[in-house]
């Protein structure tokens, strides 16, 4: 018996036979010359890139057939690798320098691939893995070698690999597939969306177990805790076993209840809204049940690339939620980037210390044709469901005014322009600053409701970086401060008749969730695998 500890992507218990998949992932290109001529090589490269472009078509069409959108929109991101103008600009560059096809190639896409995975963003960061996938698929081709596949999957079998690509997963036999382990990954790795999508458990993160499992060997996985046991004990085998009865048992009394409204006993309805980072998770958010979207983050149309995104690209990320969504509210935050989170080609100043600096409403204030151009793109979008716009690090009014002065420029802009969008569209702030908390009553008369932002408005209250261990004690949810913010920002949201709900993480906080209820809060938004569990709390217990 071995276990190992990784990282649960995908809650869940799966026993079953290992099915070891480790196909020829580094393709090692040496840096040279060659004396082909450098039409034969682009010729080459052309046709190589055609082929997997052709590849990736037919697996859309593939799954489209089989209404797997979730899988369908990761290769949807890989056309637009595999067309993308910089890396085909560097591979002529490297061309006509006298480099072989494949060296060009390869330098091309990974200096893309390296750019990304610098980001702070975990979802944008995990795309360098799916750029090395398009790479290696384009080398294959250049270099006529055999492309592996997991279409042939023996019975109810538990992946383990390095990693799994898209192109790995796109054919898989996922009748026989059980659940996945890999030595990579992370919580926004393609194997945790595929896992997700899936409903079957998986752990990444799990270093090194590729050299010490066998294939055909017994496996069990518990995606809740992270574990890996390899060739368990009987005694393991029938706890195990237990335990997924039980969970089995606990997903269908949380399928009972997912999908209905949830009241208090006096009556009091309370929503249940999603976190989501980007269009993928709303079908996630969906499945589990979310009544709407309390806090879109719009960060990831910005980050990772050289120039801001156009309306077109806005319009269309926001658009394709909001239809999903059809009649339920999707809040939409505007750009929060600053902080944690930078963006090169806006040429923010250092700053030293940018948590208090030029950061979310601040830096749209200061940039206007970037505010006015996402502005535009979600008013156009909003004729496609129940959108709300969001202001986040909201301080004083003058923010919320200017805000409001400048969307209304845009509203003007469209109205002359004949360009339909929903003139009544609900405007809101976060209360993530204790002063917008302590003014919460002059605050709420300039908008439609408020959604607190708590990991903020935690880390500001005490003054202590809520990712910095050696302050880590300070941060305390249930703090009677926090608590006070939290109370004089729903008493005033409620005295002028309006809603109050909360974004942060102790929304999905079964612990803080009581004190949330009794302080008034109309709307909890969440991690999406979270709200089942809450509707069935709450439920239970008020």
């Amino acid at each position: 018996m071995k276990k190992f500890k990784g990282m649960g992507v995908s809650n869940g218990i799966a026993i079953g036979k290992v099915f070891l998949y480790l196909p020829l992932k580094h393709l090692n290109i040496e840096n040279k010359k060659d004396n082909l001529t450098i039409k034969t090589k682009k010729e080459a490269v052309e046709r190589a890139l055609n082929s997997v472009k052709n590849d990736i078509l037919l697996t859309l069409e593939h799954l489209n057939s089989k209404d797997a959108k979730k899988e369908a929109e990761i290769f949807n991101a890989h056309l637009l690798f595999i067309e993308d103008p910089t890396i085909k600009e560097k591979i002529d560059m490297l061309l006509n320098q006298g480099f072989s096809a494949a060296y060009a190639v390869e330098c091309a896409f990974e200096e893309s691939a390296k750019k990304i995975a610098l980001l702070k963003n975990n979802y944008l960061k995990e795309r360098a893995s799916d750029l090395r996938d398009v790479k290696n698929q384009v080398l294959r081709k250049l270099l006529n070698l055999s492309t592996p596949s997991l279409s042939n999957l023996p019975n109810k079998c538990i992946v383990i690999a390095e990693d799994l690509m898209p192109s790995d997963t796109a054919r898989i036999n996922k009748k026989n597939v059980l659940g996945f382990v890999t030595e990579k990954g992370s919580t926004t790795s393609h194997t945790a969306i595929l896992a997700e999508a899936l409903g079957i458990p998986a752990i990444v993160g799990v270093s090194g177990i590729t050299k010490e499992v066998s294939a055909g060997k017994t496996v069990i996985i518990d995606g809740e805790e992270g574990v890996v046991i390899y060739e368990p004990t009987r005694k393991q085998l029938e706890y195990y076993t237990n335990k997924k009865q039980k969970q089995i048992k606990e997903q269908e009394s949380l399928n009972q209840i997912k999908f209905t409204k949830i009241y208090t006993k006096s009556g009091k309805e309370i929503e249940v809204f999603a976190n989501i980072g980007n269009p993928e998770e709303a079908d996630i958010a969906l499945k589990n049940g979310a009544d709407g979207i309390g806090l879109y983050r719009t960060e990831f149309l910005f980050i990772g690339r050289e120039s801001p995104p156009t309306e077109e690209e806005q319009f269309n990320a926001y658009k394709s939620v909001l239809i999903k969504f059809k009649k339920k509210p999707v809040i939409i935050r505007t750009l929060d980037i600053g902080g944690d989170k930078s963006i090169p080609y806006l040429n923010i100043n250092n700053e030293l210390n940018p948590f208090l600096g030029v950061r979310a409403i601040r830096l749209c204030l200061n940039n206007v044709e970037l505010f006015k151009t996402q502005l535009r793109a979600i008013l156009r979008a909003s004729i496609f469901g129940n959108a709300r716009i969001m202001y986040p690090m909201i301080a004083v009014e003058e923010e919320i005014e200017r805000a409001n002065v400048i969307l209304n420029e845009v509203k003007l802009e469209l109205k002359n322009k004949g360009v339909p969008f929903k003139k009544s569209i609900q405007i809101g702030i976060m209360v993530e600053i204790p002063s917008a908390a302590l003014n919460a009553e002059r605050l709420i008369q300039h908008v439609d409701f408020f959604s607190i932002g708590t990991n903020d408005l935690i880390q500001y209250t005490f003054a202590a970086d809520r990712t910095n261990e050696n302050v880590s004690y300070l941060y305390n949810p249930l703090h009677p401060a926090v608590l006070k913010l939290i109370k004089l920002a729903a008493e005033a949201s409620h005295k002028y008749g309006k809603r109050i709900g909360m974004c942060g993480e102790m929304a999905g906080d079964l612990k803080s969730i009581p004190e949330l209820i009794r302080l008034g809060l109309d709307e909890l938004s969440m991690t999406p695998s979270k709200i089942p569990y809450v509707k069935k709390f709450i439920k239970d217990n008020f």
